[in-house]
C-alpha cells in the first residue's frame, strides 16, 4: 500500500512551442512546429519515422537550439535557457535509449534526478557534513516516499540497475525524472520494446502521474494503442512540419494522418467512446 505524501509538488504548467525551425546542414528537420500542451494533460507527438519528433523533443528541452521560434513555459520565454537551467524550472525528461547508470543501484539512479535542485556546494559535499548531509538525507526520505513508493519500486530499491530487465529499467528512469519534482514531464518512447504487459504497466503509471501529481506529460511514442488510449491531445508530424492535431478520436480520422502514419481507416487503432 502506497504510504500517504503530504509534500506540496509543484504545479502542472503550460508548454507553448511556436514557429519552431531546426536545420542540419541542407536538412530541414523542423519546419515551423507549434504546439500547445494543456496544463495537467497528456500530449503525444506521434509520426513516421524521420519526422522530426525527438528532433522537437531536444529542441524543448535545451539540447537543441532551434534556429527560429519560440519555447514559452507558463508564458516565460526560454527559448534561450540552457538545458540544466530548463530542468530547475520544471521541466523533467526521458531518453529513447535507456540513459541509466548500470554500475548504479535503482536508489542511486533516482537520486540523481533530484541533483540539479540541490543547494550544498563544493565544499560541503567534499566533507560530507552539515548541510550535505542533512540535505543527503532528507532528499532520502522524499524519494522512497514520494517516488519509489508511488511506483511500487520498493523490492527492487538496492538492487543495481544493470540486472533489471529492460521493462523495470524504464520505469527507474521515469522514477529518476519524476525525482526532478517536475512540472512538465516529457517521455521519449516510454514503452519502445515492452512486451504487452510492460506497456500496459507504464501506461497506468504515467496516468498515475498526471492524475495524482497533476503533471504536465508531452510524449513521443510509436505504439498508437496506448497513444490513443492515454492521450487528450495528439500533435502529428510528417517531415519536420505539423500535419495534423486534436483528440484522439480528431486524430485517427484525419485523412493527412491516415496516408501518412497510420494506414488504412481499417487498420488504424481503434478509440473507445469516452
Amino acid at each position: 500500500m502506497r504510504k500517504e505524501d503530504t509534500t506540496a509538488r509543484p504545479v502542472a504548467a503550460r508548454l507553448e512551442v511556436e514557429n519552431l525551425s531546426l536545420q542540419f546542414g541542407g536538412v530541414k528537420a523542423l519546419d515551423g512546429v507549434s504546439l500547445d500542451v494543456a496544463p495537467g494533460s497528456i500530449t503525444a507527438l506521434i509520426g513516421p519515422n524521420g519526422a522530426g519528433k525527438t528532433s522537437a523533443f531536444n529542441a524543448i528541452s535545451g539540447f537543441y537550439k532551434p534556429k527560429t521560434g519560440t519555447v514559452r513555459l507558463d508564458g516565460v520565454d526560454i527559448t534561450a535557457v540552457p538545458a540544466r537551467s530548463r530542468a530547475k524550472l520544471g521541466l523533467a525528461r526521458t531518453f529513447q535509449n535507456i540513459a541509466l547508470f548500470r554500475g548504479m543501484t535503482v536508489l542511486d539512479n533516482i537520486k540523481l534526478g533530484r541533483h540539479a535542485h540541490l543547494k550544498s556546494n563544493v565544499l560541503d559535499a567534499l566533507f560530507y557534513y552539515g548541510r550535505a548531509r542533512r540535505e543527503e538525507m532528507q532528499l532520502r526520505e522524499e524519494i522512497e516516499r514520494d517516488v519509489i513508493d508511488f511506483l511500487e519500486l520498493d523490492h527492487i530499491r538496492n538492487v543495481p540497475v544493470a540486472i533489471l530487465p529492460y521493462g523495470l529499467q524504464k520505469k527507474v528512469e521515469l522514477a529518476r525524472a519524476l525525482a526532478m519534482r517536475p512540472r512538465i514531464l516529457m517521455l521519449d518512447e516510454p514503452v519502445a520494446g515492452m512486451n504487452r504487459e510492460e506497456t500496459e504497466d507504464m501506461a497506468r503509471a504515467i496516468l498515475d502521474v498526471r492524475d495524482e501529481w497533476g503533471v504536465t506529460v508531452l510524449l513521443v511514442e510509436h505504439d498508437m494503442g496506448m497513444v490513443m488510449d492515454i492521450s487528450d491531445h495528439i500533435c502529428v508530424l510528417n517531415f519536420g512540419r505539423r500535419i495534423a492535431a486534436g483528440t484522439p478520436a480528431e486524430v485517427r480520422s484525419n485523412e493527412d494522418v491516415i496516408r501518412a502514419y497510420l494506414g488504412s481507416a481499417a487498420e488504424a487503432p481503434r478509440v473507445e467512446a469516452a
